[in-house]
């Protein structure tokens, strides 16, 4: 089928580069089918200040507060030092302590 070895790879290699490139035009098309969809959504988190990214595991209170437990803010006195390292750099939003 091919004489050398190399065109075999040369196709392949084209191939696979047209398959990639056609994953980026497939994502740009499906974005922009999915912006409304997304609008609405990003509102509506706006809007009920809803916190779904989890970036720490550590501590339970630095976690999405619909998995917390229910003793979550009754486990620790106020005055108790903070044995989390997430703790000292995630800081309370500010709604909490804005007067």
């Amino acid at each position: 089928m091919f004489t050398r070895k190399s065109d075999g790879f040369i196709l392949f290699t084209a191939l696979n580069v047209a398959l990639f490139l056609l994953i980026f035009i497939h994502a740009h098309f499906k974005t922009e089918s999915m912006q409304p969809a997304l609008h609405e959504k990003a509102a509506m988190v706006g809007r009920l200040q809803l916190t779904d990214l989890c970036l720490f595991t550590d501590a339970r209170y630095t976690r999405n507060p619909s998995m917390a437990d229910y003793n979550t803010p009754f486990q620790d006195s106020p005055m108790a030092m903070e044995h989390f390292p997430s703790g000292t750099v995630a800081l309370p939003p500010p709604h909490l302590y804005a007067r």
